[in-house]
């Protein structure tokens, strides 16, 4: 059956876009920040249960809310196919970045609101409208001769904060999420319009930095130039972590790798990343080389008087929360080691540092040559009026997918999502682009139809 944007099954996934668009405002009104000191736990399990039972409702069995060890919750389905069939996995996550400055917003950040052609809200891309279009293709299929595989679903209620809940849980339940391949959708298209597949991953640590120097705080003018300041002493070592071009610098830690795929032009990365005139790009090497294939260190936030109401102190202790994201072929643990180490070694003055380890995902690597692969290449060029698959790196990490990959080592995992660069995610003013969302759910509705574990093409 072709998938032509006049065919029926084209149509159908386009007459299920209002529905789409419905469904995400009701998921994204869910404030899914997966951190009780942030949001309330209610919200996650708002969501939770909001997922668990949509997926009861279009037929799905066995649907479960699975109680993983970070104290969150997954969402688990399962919807039978025909004897035989292949089993398919597919993957997004409902938990979200919280929203920052909801005064930077244009529109309330969990108000999906439509705008100069895109939908904006908290979560709209990043990932639950990937659940979205897992749920518009397989409905798409239900009404053109049913669903031809076994389709498992798990939506994840941690991934964006790192603390591995689910890895945890899938080690030990390890018939869970069998498959024969699997489709995260939490990834993106390099461009809008431009249909691509997610090749690796950089894995992550998160580490929580404290530093003090002080049995409490001092006056600055009484102290101040021979008693160590603690925030001073953070800065001093925060700032050790990068190269005067402003590469990452842990040592010990390789970062001279080279990306040999789909460039990324500096022009189109600064336009993408908002680079103000003027202000330079930091590292060195190309931009892919940068985002895709080296580490890259980003103080994520520090602990510190603010400017309004700060008095002539000086600190007694001070802490950052810092994030290390690694390449393929550097391991996510040994990279905490020596992050932890270059951190304690770079204090000055005798000042002391404790290192917590937050969070952690190794780094990913795809076997684009796969079966699945040359299936989903030819549903998107299908869905695209005939643009060819592009593969690309991601800087960003989904540990559950090194963790999919050593549990069932004979599945094809694929990456595809809505998180291409207007999208925004992350920031201020996220949004999907709903061209995508249609384009996107028809791809993995054809894929969904023809892929077979053995068959090329």
């Amino acid at each position: 059956m072709s998938a032509s944007a006049d065919s029926p099954l084209a149509r159908t996934v386009a007459a299920l876009q209002p529905r789409a668009r419905t469904e995400l405002a009701e998921l994204v009104a869910f404030k899914s920040v997966a951190d009780p000191a942030q949001f309330p736990r209610s919200e996650c399990e708002a969501a939770a249960g909001w997922i668990a039972g949509t997926l009861r409702a279009d037929g799905f069995q066995d649907v479960a809310l699975l109680d993983t060890p970070d104290g969150t919750q997954s969402v688990y389905g399962f919807l039978p196919g025909p004897d035989g069939a292949p089993t398919v996995l597919l993957y997004a996550h409902y938990d979200v970045q919280p929203p920052l400055d909801e005064d930077a917003w244009i529109s309330p950040p969990f108000e999906l609101t439509e705008r100069d052609g895109r939908w904006y809200g908290r979560g709209a891309a990043d990932c639950k409208g990937g659940l979205i279009m897992h749920l518009t293709a397989l409905r798409a299929l239900k009404e053109h001769g049913g669903i031809p595989v076994n389709v498992k679903v798990i939506v994840e209620g941690s991934e964006e904060q790192g603390t591995g809940g689910l890895e945890r849980y899938a080690e030990a339940h390890p018939e869970l999420l069998a498959a024969d391949a699997i489709v995260i959708g939490d990834t993106g298209n390099f461009r809008v319009g431009l249909p691509t597949v997610t090749s690796t991953l950089r894995g992550m640590t998160l580490v929580r930095v404290q530093v003090d120097t002080l049995a409490g705080n001092l006056h600055s003018g009484q102290f101040g130039g021979a008693a160590p300041d603690a925030l001073a002493a953070l800065i001093r070592i925060l700032d050790s972590l990068r190269d005067e071009d402003g590469s990452t610098t842990v040592k010990g830690l390789a970062a001279d790798a080279v990306w040999e795929g789909l460039q990324y032009a500096e022009e189109d990365f600064r336009k993408d990343a908002k680079v103000l005139d003027g202000v330079e790009l930091i590292g060195n090497g190309t931009v892919a080389d940068r985002v895709w294939a080296r580490p890259a260190v980003t103080v994520l936030g520090i602990d510190c008087p603010p400017v309004i109401g700060a008095t002539p102190s000086v600190q007694a202790g001070a802490r950052a929360l810092v994030s290390l994201r690694v390449p393929p072929g550097t391991d996510a643990v040994e990279a905490t080691k020596l992050l932890a180490a270059h951190l304690e070694s770079a204090a000055p003055w005798g000042a002391r540092v404790a290192v917590e380890q937050i969070g952690q995902g190794q780094p990913f690597r795809a076997d684009t040559a796969s079966p699945a692969y040359a299936s989903m290449a030819a549903a998107l060029r299908e869905a695209y009026d005939g643009q060819e698959m592009q593969t690309a790196g991601m800087g960003g990490s989904i540990p559950l997918c090194n963790t999919l990959a050593g549990l069932y080592p004979e599945a094809e995992i694929l990456l595809i999502g809505l998180s291409e660069p207007e999208a925004q995610i992350h920031a201020v003013n996220e949004s999907v682009s709903p061209r995508e969302l249609e384009r996107l759910s028809l791809a993995e509705a054809v894929f969904l139809q023809r892929y077979s574990p053995h068959v090329v093409g």
